[in-house]
């Protein structure tokens, strides 16, 4: 692992801190003084900001984690470490939580599928077949975007079979990691959150309570038209793509991957991933029956657990899945996949007993780094929230209700933004604010339309804030399934996400006087359309700039 001279010199201030903590650690006994307060949004800050100057995630996640616990111990060395590996809010207690386990197994489940896949030379034959089928690095960004909208039942589904199929696709017209990962990443929250049927409206719908002549269900269904970072995410990909065009530190990613490098230089972590030896007899069908499979079985999974009729629970389609159980739903689905592809691929004959049980394991070595930062994200979160940041901004928001009623919807999804992106959670950010939202926005006399933007303005800023984090689950799955650096995909999306949320700011702002959807809704599409344009002049298109130099060098 490579040292930098800043990382070592915030080592050494984090040593200096526990040394001077020995001096007093036994002193006091009592609750620590920092908890319940703004210093509670420290620790996701320092890992955060060492992650994006150091590259170096893990021991930047990890100072996280060891600066949280200091101050819940309040400076007792002893307490910190025990904090750090604590069965109430440490990182036995993320391991040992039955929804994260069952991430975890899904996340190398979805890994071991891809080494099936590719050891059965069913990824090789799809890349082939794709090069004769997709012609242009623009068709294959659409049949990313396309597959990206189709998976919509949940995001860490999402976020890894999509880019587990369309690696060999970008990779053949020479479209960085990072650019996949962008489009894979940004097309599964921002899709899932809309959709009434997917795990997210299950999730959304939960953290509801049904009031002013609405079911919770209801509630999220009418804040979907107002919910503009989904919607302009959606529309800026489709004028990225069709216009051809990129800026920021994605441009020079894909300028290298044009000449090569798709994965940007000294970041190739995946670059050796699949020199592998694979069966040249293998067929599309050996890639893509496996995928169609896993879909199909994933939805039965979560109905499974939802309680659907069919399954003998008492609960109809939809209903189920507003109470399915996504996480173990998942792993069943996947179980169900590998039976099935034992089953297919040895009586395809493209893959013997021994392949199989190599596949089990060079899919979880592959799946090992989202892992550990998995693990490692949810400890910071849990430090983070033990420290007391949710009722802090509970409180501040409360506070802000009755001055600031038209500008609420602004200041309701820059907090889900802040505490998103502090937390690497967008489930957690809505769980804890949307029950505050319905408090302050009230229904009746007129003010329907205005709770649901609040509701929106908080799914928005809560997927905004999940698409910047480096601690996030579902961008540390874009980063695997795509098999990008992880902080290369941080860096180069950033931008992106910026562009998208600025505008939408401006219409959370303008719905709080005037919140009528079919009227500002085709307002903000059309001015994020008009922003691409003028992002098209200024930057130009990487493609025709690669073309240039190629001519004039001829």
């Amino acid at each position: 692992m490579r040292i930098t001279r800043f990382t070592k010199r915030t080592l050494s201030a984090l040593i200096i801190m526990l040394l001077v903590g020995c001096t007093f650690a036994f002193a006091d006994d009592g609750a620590s003084p920092f908890i319940g307060t703004w210093w509670s949004i420290l620790p996701p800050i320092i890992a955060i900001a060492l992650a994006l100057i150091t590259k170096e995630v893990y021991l930047s996640l990890f100072v996280g984690i060891a600066v949280g616990s200091l101050l819940i111990a309040n400076f007792n060395p002893v307490g910190m470490m025990l904090n750090i590996f604590s069965p109430e809010i440490g990182m036995i207690s993320r391991l040992a939580d039955s929804w994260n386990v069952g991430i975890l197994l899904f996340t190398i489940m979805l890994g071991i599928v891809g080494a099936m896949c590719y050891k059965a030379g069913g990824s090789v034959a799809y890349g082939n077949w794709a090069k004769e089928k997709i012609k242009t690095r623009k068709g294959a960004q659409l049949a990313t975007f396309g597959l990206g909208v189709l998976i919509f039942v949940d995001d860490y589904f999402n976020c890894l079979t999509v880019g587990s199929v369309m690696r060999n696709v970008t990779d053949s017209h020479k479209i960085s990691r990072s650019k996949l990962s962008y489009l894979v990443d940004s097309t599964a929250a921002p899709v899932v959150i809309i959709a009434p049927i997917s795990s997210w409206a299950a999730a959304v719908a939960g953290s509801l309570e049904s009031t002013g002549g609405y079911n919770n269900f209801e509630l999220f269904v009418n804040s979907i038209p107002y919910n503009f970072y989904a919607l302009l995410t959606l529309t800026f990909i489709l004028c990225l793509v069709i216009m051809d065009f990129d800026f920021g530190l994605m441009r020079k990613h894909e300028q290298n991957a044009m000449n090569g490098d798709l994965f940007s230089s000294n970041s190739a972590v995946y670059a050796d991933a699949e020199d592998l030896p694979y069966n040249e007899n293998g067929k599309v069908a050996d890639l893509l029956v496996p995928i169609i499979v896993l879909i199909l079985s994933c939805i039965i999974g979560l109905l499974y657990t939802g309680g659907w009729k069919v399954f003998g629970g008492d609960l109809g389609f939809q209903e189920a899945f507003a109470n399915c159980d996504a996480s173990l739903g998942l792993v069943y689905g996947a179980f169900l996949d590998f039976v099935f592809m034992f089953i297919w691929f040895l009586t395809r004959k493209v893959m013997t007993m021994k392949e199989y049980a190599e596949c089990l394991v060079q899919g979880f070595k592959d799946m090992v780094p989202p892992v550990l930062i998995l693990a490692f994200a949810w400890t910071l979160s849990s430090i983070t929230l033990t420290l007391g940041l949710r009722e802090v901004v509970r409180v501040f928001v409360e506070n802000q209700a009755s001055s600031l009623a038209k500008f609420l919807p602004v200041i309701v999804c820059l907090i889900a933004m802040g505490l998103s992106f502090s937390t690497g959670t967008s489930w957690g950010t809505f769980g804890m604010l949307l029950p505050i939202v319905i408090s302050v926005f009230p229904f009746g006399a007129g003010n329907d339309s205005l709770a649901f933007v609040g509701i929106a303005a908080c799914l928005s800023g809560a997927v905004f804030g999940d698409h910047i984090s480096p601690i996030s689950d579902t961008t540390i799955m874009s980063s695997a399934g795509a098999r990008c650096n992880h902080i290369n995909h941080v860096s180069t999306q950033a931008p992106y996400a910026f562009v998208s949320i600025s505008v939408s700011l401006v219409f959370f702002l303008i719905a709080g006087f005037f919140p009528v959807w079919y009227i500002i809704t085709p307002i903000s599409i059309a001015t994020m359309i008009a922003v691409s344009f003028f992002l098209k002049k200024k930057f130009g298109s990487v493609s025709d700039e690669h073309e240039a130099k190629i001519n004039t060098a001829e």
